[in-house]
């Protein structure tokens, strides 16, 4: 069996996210997707970290749409030891099939069942 990872690559942590994205050729062919993946680890930026989230949407007829984002910063959930966070994405699938749809969606917290 063949694994694309890397055996030194450091852990982190990663989130799951899913989502619908916006309507889009509302006039001529109106339609939507759905959307799920799994970020990639952590990387370190300026005022925290951000995730990359590579994945595609489901086919509408004879098309889908690939999505290649990057995250915002960690947004706090939670207090104390059940302190958790989330990411938000604000941005747009790429084009396929003469248009786009934006998406607004939110990565799950991370640890979900931590300890």
């Amino acid at each position: 069996m063949n694994c694309c990872c890397c055996e030194n690559e450091t852990q982190t942590h990663v989130h799951e996210v899913v989502g619908s994205v916006r309507i889009a050729e509302r006039e001529e062919d109106p339609h939507n997707h759905r959307f799920a993946g799994v970020t990639n680890e952590v990387i370190a930026v300026p005022g925290g970290h951000v995730h990359r989230l590579t994945t595609k949407t489901d086919f509408y007829e004879d098309h889908f749409h690939p999505i290649c984002i990057t995250t915002g910063l960690p947004v706090p959930v939670g207090s104390g030891d059940d302190a958790r966070h989330v990411h938000f994405i604000d941005d747009e699938t790429a084009v396929r099939d003469g248009h786009f749809h934006e998406f607004i969606a939110a990565t799950l917290i991370d640890n979900p069942i931590g300890d």
